[in-house]
C-alpha cells in the first residue's frame, strides 16, 4: 500500500479511493495511535468533527464518528465549518484530535480527511506514519481491542461551534470595517455561512455570491480558483473590494476595485506592513516559499522586512514560524497564518484583517497592495525527464548560472522536481515578460537534453 497521507492529510474520490471503510478504519486508527502516545492520558478522550459541504461529507462524517466512538473517544459535531474553525474549536474546547472532511479547493467528487493534535495542531509526520501502519495492520485481520458498555463514546451536536468561531474572528480585529462594501466569493463551501456573518458582525456592507451550498456545486467556476464571477460583481456592485475563498476556506484572495487580482504574496506584504506598524512583526520577519514572486522579496527588503523563504507548501511555511517564533507566513496561493490567532490558514481570518486595513488607512486595497510589483513569471514543466539529476547535471547548472547573470538583481531562475511526477518545473520571474518566457525556453531545451 503506498502511503495515503499526503502533504494535507489523506486525499482522493470519495467512494472510491476515500471509502466509509478507510474512514471509520484511519479513525479508529488514530484513537489507538494518540492512546498509545499518552494523548488519553489521565481523561475521557473526545474530538472534534467538522465538514464542508461535500454530499460524500454526509457519509465520511459518519463513518469517521463512528470509528471514533467505537474506540471509546466522545465525539463533538460541530457540522460544516472552516477546517480553520475545527482547528481553532480543536483547541478551545480542550479536544484531544480534531477531523477535517474535505478536500479544499480540489473537485466535488474528491473528498480528503485531516487530523489535529491537541491545540488545533497538524499531527506530526511521526504519528501520521504510525496511524496508517496500524491501519493497515488492521486492516489485514489483526482484531482491535475494543471497549464496551460504558466506555464506548458519545456523540452529541456542538451547535455552539459558529457563534465560537465567528466571536473569535472578531476578537481578532484591530478595528472596525464600517463603510467598507465588499464582495463576498464563498466558493459553495464551508464559509458560505460563517465568513458573511464575520463580515457583517465587524461592520461591513456585504454582497455574497458562491454562498448557496447544496453539496454537489463546491468551487464549482467560483471561489479562490475560479475568481472570473469576483471580478465580475466587485465592478458592477462599484465595491471597494472582493475576498474569495476555497472549498474549506483556508486560503483567501482577493479583487481590487478595478477588478485586478490581489495574489497571496500582495496580501502577506499589506499586512506585514501592517503587523510592523501594530508591533507584531516578530523578528521583523515574515515566511513566504521558494516560489513566492521575487516582487515579494524585493518590496519587503525596500522596507527592511526580512522575507524567510521554505519550500512549497503551507506545512513547511508553518513549521518555520513555530520553530523560529515567526508570526505572519504564506504562500502565493493564498494560504496566510497569522499564528498569534490560527494554528492554520484561515481565509475568513485573512479577508478580515485585510479589510480592517483598509479601513484603518483610508487607503485603497490597490493602493496597500501597490507596495510590490509583482514580477512577471512564466512557468514550463518538462515531462519525462530524469528528475532525481537536476541538483548533480554540470550541463544544467551551467545554463542556469547563465541565466542568472543574464536576468541580474531583477530576475529569479528556479527548478523544482515534481514530488508527484517524472517532470521538472522551470520557472523564471524577470522585469519583462518577454525576456523571462525567452530564457525559460532555453532553460526548458536544456532539461530536456540535459536529464532526457
Amino acid at each position: 500500500m503506498g502511503r495515503l497521507f499526503g502533504t494535507d492529510g489523506v486525499r482522493g474520490v470519495a467512494n472510491a479511493d476515500l471509502t466509509a471503510e478507510l474512514a471509520l478504519g484511519l479513525s479508529v486508527a488514530a484513537a489507538h495511535v494518540l492512546a498509545e502516545a499518552g494523548t488519553f492520558a489521565g481523561h475521557r478522550a473526545t474530538a472534534v468533527v467538522g465538514r464542508d459541504p461535500r454530499a460524500s461529507g454526509e457519509f465520511l462524517e459518519a463513518a469517521v464518528v463512528a470509528g471514533l466512538a467505537s474506540a471509546g473517544v466522545d465525539v463533538l459535531r460541530v457540522g460544516v465549518l472552516p477546517t480553520p474553525a475545527v482547528a481553532y474549536l480543536t483547541g478551545a474546547l480542550g479536544a484531544d484530535l480534531g477531523v477535517m472532511l474535505s478536500a479544499s479547493h480540489n473537485a466535488m467528487p474528491d473528498n480528503g480527511i485531516k487530523f489535529f493534535a491537541r491545540g488545533g495542531h497538524k499531527l506530526a509526520d511521526e504519528l501520521e506514519d504510525r496511524i496508517e501502519a496500524v491501519y493497515d495492520e488492521h486492516r489485514t485481520g489483526a482484531p482491535w481491542d475494543r471497549p464496551t458498555g460504558a466506555g464506548v463514546g458519545r456523540v452529541s451536536d456542538y451547535t455552539e461551534g459558529f457563534e465560537k468561531y465567528v466571536a473569535h474572528l472578531i476578537g481578532a480585529l484591530p478595528n472596525r470595517i464600517e463603510g467598507l462594501k465588499v464582495v463576498l466569493d464563498e466558493a459553495h463551501g464551508a464559509a458560505a455561512y460563517v465568513s458573511p456573518e464575520a463580515f457583517a458582525r465587524a461592520g461591513a456592507e456585504i454582497i455574497t455570491i458562491g454562498a448557496e451550498p447544496d453539496g454537489l456545486n463546491i468551487n464549482d467556476g467560483c471561489g479562490s480558483t475560479h475568481l472570473a464571477l469576483l471580478k465580475q460583481a466587485v465592478v458592477e456592485h462599484g465595491a471597494d473590494f472582493g475576498i474569495a475563498h476555497d472549498g474549506d476556506a483556508d486560503r483567501c484572495l482577493a479583487v481590487d476595485a478595478s477588478g485586478a487580482e490581489v495574489d497571496g504574496d500582495q496580501i502577506l506584504a499589506v499586512l506585514a506592513m501592517a503587523m510592523r506598524e501594530a508591533g507584531q512583526l516578530r523578528e521583523n520577519t515574515v515566511v513566504g516559499t521558494v516560489m513566492s514572486n521575487l516582487g515579494f522579496k524585493l518590496a519587503m527588503e525596500a522596507e527592511g522586512i526580512q522575507v524567510v523563504q521554505t519550500g512549497v507548501g503551507d506545512r513547511y511555511v508553518l513549521e518555520s514560524m513555530k520553530e523560529h517564533g515567526y508570526a505572519l507566513g504564506g504562500e502565493q496561493s493564498g494560504h496566510v497564518i497569522i499564528l498569534d490567532h490560527a494554528t492554520t490558514g484561515d481565509g475568513t481570518l485573512t479577508g478580515l484583517l485585510l479589510a480592517a486595513r483598509v479601513a484603518a488607512t483610508g487607503r485603497s486595497l490597490a493602493e496597500l497592495a501597490g507596495v510590490m510589483q509583482r514580477l512577471p513569471q512564466v512557468l514550463i514543466n518538462v515531462p519525462d525527464v530524469d528528475k532525481s539529476r537536476v541538483g548533480t547535471s554540470g550541463e544544467l547548472a551551467a545554463a542556469v548560472g547563465e541565466a542568472e547573470r543574464e536576468l541580474g538583481a531583477t530576475g529569479r531562475v528556479l527548478l523544482r522536481p515534481s514530488g508527484t511526477e517524472p517532470l521538472v518545473r522551470v520557472m523564471v520571474e524577470a522585469a519583462d515578460i518577454e525576456q523571462a518566457r525567452a530564457v525559460a525556453g532555453r532553460l526548458a531545451d536544456v532539461v530536456k537534453s540535459a536529464l532526457g
